[in-house]
């Protein structure tokens, strides 16, 4: 638990560098992210890594009024998605949160897995709000390689539905990180 807690906060917190760096001028360009435009992205990304991750310690579903709102629309979004990060990251600091299962309402998982896929939504959507508004997304290789463990075991599912396109052939010498995307059916170079 302490190196993928270690993870979701370096995660985290370069979440919040990049949202930071988001021009509002950029939300209706493409995002990359099939039909997606940087508002949407944006929308996503902040509801799931931020209160997704927060109400998965608490063991709580996501209220409608969360689902369904425009994050993007307030002037100051960067400045909450990074404060509700916090909240969510500091709710997974107790070892207890890490045990036990999470009840999705459709099916149950356990508490790690949980926080290890929404730890790689931070990474990856972070990356593609980076690439979108023309910024970098940066971790160490350490968190890179947690990143790209949780994108290994989990690819077939996120490809049953739709969540990751077929992998993308990279370099011999790819990163950890470059390869996580990769294999998420990002292209790293692009």
């Amino acid at each position: 638990m302490e190196n993928e807690y270690t993870c979701m906060k370096e995660c985290a917190a370069e979440a919040a560098r990049v949202a930071r760096g988001v021009a509002d001028d950029r939300m209706s360009e493409p995002s990359g992210c099939g039909e997606w435009d940087v508002r949407t992205l944006v929308n996503h990304w902040v509801l799931y890594t931020s209160h997704g991750l927060e109400h998965r310690a608490t063991r709580k579903q996501l209220p409608d009024e969360l689902t369904g709102r425009d994050f993007a629309s307030d002037a100051d979004w960067a400045e909450q998605y990074a404060a509700q990060l916090e909240r969510a990251v500091a709710a997974w600091s107790d070892p207890a949160v890490w045990e036990g299962e999470v009840d999705l309402g459709f099916t149950k998982m356990p508490a790690a897995e949980i926080a290890g896929l929404v730890t790689k939504e931070m990474a990856v959507h972070g990356w593609d709000v980076a690439r979108s508004t023309g910024q970098e997304f940066r971790i160490s290789d350490a968190s890179a390689r947690m990143i790209l463990e949780v994108v290994d075991a989990h690819a077939e599912v996120y490809r049953q539905y739709d969540g990751f396109a077929e992998p993308v052939p990279v370099s011999e010498d790819a990163s950890a990180f470059e390869l996580a995307l990769a294999h998420s059916g990002r292209d790293p170079r692009a």
